[in-house]
């Protein structure tokens, strides 16, 4: 029996289960055991080469941002037999890739028109962010099916996720996304648990917390690792968590990601219709026909980018060109700005003057954990030089030895 059944088999005996107190342990172990086949899944497959057509795309500029789809199939019983047929329709992650970059993508009003990773370069508010087309992901993407498992490995590469929804069609496109992303351990627009995980040698399992827990006791969370075959480890939970948080903390291959539900097409639905998809949470109404700048503004609050200027003692600050910091990608704190500017100038750094909404008052003299905002201007003074020589009784040091027995002795004076 492969993996993708074993998987279906114990879904189906998860699904025969009934959810209550009784049955949550073993509901657990069945959580446990398919988290461990999917990523047995993931793994590449033993003695396989390394050559094959290339489907990732080197990073470039301050941000990555992927467009995922969902292309949908139709699928007739014709004498018979199950037969897929396309649908003439697409979302049109293509037509919003060329709209914002400028890159030709090719367009069609059918399904699986692009068949490989497109990128595009965006230029908004001085920055560059790169813009990926990726191929439409289906119903099975998880298991290998249409590209899927290529697709999702450059979307867990990507600070933003752009789900790309047409809005004259059913929500079922959206729940089945999610659940695809989710199954290769992406997790949309969600926190990392605070649980803390510790592999020990020896010691036995150590379990603390420091709320109340309504999900997950003692002995569940030792079936658990008993189930990875964990018997010495330190756990401590510091927030309500579910039995899925305490699995991805154990497996410690999740990646948290933002995601937009972009829902394009709205100019082919009622305004009942956009007013309802624009309330949803994390969700923006657009159409191709029409200007995307409410888009690129929310890109650019998703992604957290911040604009830094460099000021030189003495001179103009240098508005051309920015340094761009990010949470996601170091920080945004006056030593990440100092890293940027080079590996060196964190340990020469006296202190920093602050201009911009971040600091009290203008100029604001601050240390390396002053957190800076959108165009901030920053001017760094540097320690200065400390001569050798000195100047008489004020010298600033001595070229002697630190120790008293390594110093020379004078020769003692004549009787």
């Amino acid at each position: 029996m492969g993996i993708i059944e074993r998987i279906r088999e114990i879904e189906a005996e998860m699904a025969r289960t009934q959810k209550n107190k009784a049955t949550e342990y073993h509901l657990g172990q069945l959580k446990a055991k398919i988290a461990k086949l999917r990523t047995q899944l993931l793994e590449p497959p033993k003695g396989a080469s390394g050559g094959g057509e290339g489907f990732e795309v080197t990073k470039y500029g301050h941000g990555r941002v992927a467009l995922i789809g969902f292309p949908r199939i139709w699928r007739l019983m014709v004498l018979g037999k199950l037969m897929e047929v396309v649908v003439l329709c697409s979302v049109g992650k293509s037509t919003l890739l060329t709209m914002l970059t400028g890159t030709h993508s090719e367009a069609a009003s059918y399904e699986f028109t692009t068949l490989t990773c497109i990128p595009g370069v965006i230029h908004y508010n001085d920055t560059k962010i790169q813009l990926l087309d990726l191929p439409g992901i289906i119903e099975g993407a998880s298991e290998g099916k249409g590209r899927g498992r290529q697709v999702i490995a450059v979307a867990k590469s990507s600070d933003l996720v752009l789900m790309v929804l047409d809005a004259s069609k059913s929500e079922g496109h959206r729940q089945i996304l999610t659940k695809e992303l989710e199954a290769v351990g992406l997790r949309l627009n969600k926190k990392p648990p605070q649980i803390y995980f510790k592999k020990k040698k020896t010691g036995g399992i150590s379990f603390n917390t420091t709320a109340p827990l309504t999900h997950i006791d003692e002995k569940l969370c030792y079936q658990i690792l008993h189930e990875y075959k964990i018997h010495n480890a330190e756990v401590l939970f510091r927030e309500n968590a579910t039995v899925d948080d305490f699995i991805d903390v154990i497996e410690g291959n999740r990646k948290y990601i933002k995601c937009v539900y972009v829902y394009n097409k709205i100019d082919v639905v009622g305004i009942d219709d956009v007013d309802r998809l624009a309330r949803q949470p994390n969700s923006i109404v657009i159409s191709c026909n029409l200007k995307a700048n409410r888009l690129l503004a929310r890109m650019w609050d998703e992604m957290g980018l911040v604009r830094v200027y460099s000021k030189p003692q003495g001179q103009q600050p240098y508005f051309d060109e920015p340094f761009v910091l990010s949470s996601d990608r170091g920080g945004c704190t006056v030593e990440d700005f100092c890293n940027h500017v080079h590996r060196t100038l964190v340990k020469d750094m006296k202190y920093a003057l602050v201009l911009g909404t971040s600091a009290r008052h203008n100029p604001q003299n601050c240390g390396l954990s002053q957190h800076l905002e959108d165009e901030d201007v920053v001017q760094v003074v540097k320690k200065k030089e400390r001569d050798e020589g000195g100047r008489g009784r004020f010298k600033s040091h001595s070229n002697a030895p630190a120790r008293i027995a390594d110093r020379e002795k004078k020769a003692p004076l004549k009787q």
